[in-house]
């Protein structure tokens, strides 16, 4: 009956300890409570009927009403609990993406920009309360969706990257670092990320990485990079085909982490490795876990008093008790 309630007063429920006394007195005295006639033979005399057989059970609905009032004086209620919250610490999130041709390369499943765009969406999805927005490069880097916090416009733009010969092929780390700070030096929120991956070594634009590293940090932009691609050798394109088609065959697998590195250092990031589908999306989960959105939770309860049925059935066997004690059982002592 009561699962569902809480006490607004429950130091009330003491006086609950008072009714095994009370019921011990009333037995206790109960011979003294009724008068009493000795004759040396009751055969000639009416045998008890119903109603003097249910007189000890007045005492029982004066309990029962008092037992009722001291719950009601408890106040006992039921409450409904809502929530708001409000974002206290945004972050804005560029992910600069290498799309040059060695990102079709098959170390990682099917291959790495696919793995890539699939670990992405998923932390696209997670960042709940944060703008984001997507950078590509190759030979040359440009905007594919300005800052946003319309996580279905950024999901559906990471799902059209693909390889293209619209940008010359390359891998330009300065450019798409330097067009990822572009997006984020006018913002106004507190923290402003970077997620820079790549597969290569810069070999291509007219931007310095280090020079965009110096960028970043001028402007607290804290950049995480990724060099994603297996130890060893991978199975790349290393040419096209009459039909259009890669020729794909074993390269060497070249990072140049040292950059990367420094890079992360300089601007107060971190440097990871992907050699594989699994660890890049743990990366992506402790990238996720480092910067994390502060949010204030707002409670709020609204209490709904039940007080007043329970004095209702109080008052209701206290009148039944003090209504049968004065008429039917009138006469009783």
């Amino acid at each position: 009956m009561f699962s569902n309630y809480t006490f607004a007063n429950p130091e009330f429920f003491w006086v609950l300890l008072s009714i095994p006394i009370v019921i011990a007195w009333r037995i206790w005295k109960r011979r003294e409570q009724r008068a009493s006639l000795y004759i040396s033979s009751a055969s000639g005399l009416a045998t008890a009927n119903f109603f003097s057989k249910f007189y000890p059970f007045l005492f029982v609905l004066r309990v029962a009403g008092i037992l009722f009032l001291i719950v009601a004086l408890a106040r006992p209620q039921t409450s409904d609990v809502s929530t708001q919250t409000k974002t206290t610490k945004g972050i804005d999130i560029v992910m600069a993406i290498d799309i040059s041709s060695s990102m079709l390369a098959r170390d990682l499943k099917p291959n790495r920009l696919t793995a890539l765009k699939s670990v992405a969406s998923d932390f696209i999805a997670d960042r709940v309360s944060d703008r984001i927005g997507l950078v590509v490069y190759a030979g040359e880097s440009y905007t594919k969706t300005p800052i946003t916090s319309d996580k279905a416009v950024v999901s559906n733009s990471l799902k059209n990257i693909k390889f293209e010969n619209i940008i010359n092929d390359g891998t330009a780390i300065g450019m798409g670092l330097a067009t990822a700070v572009n997006r984020l030096k006018d913002s106004k929120v507190k923290s402003k990320i970077i997620i820079l991956l790549t597969d290569g070594v810069n070999n291509s634009g007219f931007v310095e990485p280090e020079t965009a590293a110096g960028l970043a940090a001028s402007y607290g932009i804290k950049t995480y990079t990724i060099g994603l691609g297996s130890n060893g050798n991978a199975l790349a394109p290393v040419g096209i085909n009459s039909d259009g088609s890669f020729r794909y065959g074993l390269i060497r697998v070249e990072i140049d982490e040292e950059l990367l590195s420094k890079i992360a250092e300089q601007t107060g990031g971190k440097y990871f490795r992907a050699t594989d589908n699994t660890k890049l999306k743990e990366i992506y989960d402790e990238i996720n876990k480092l910067e994390k959105t502060e949010v204030e939770e707002f409670r709020y309860t609204q209490y709904n008093e039940k007080f007043r049925m329970f004095v209702l059935i109080s008052l209701g066997f206290l009148f039944v008790e003090w209504l049968l004690r004065n008429t039917l059982y009138k006469s009783f002592i």
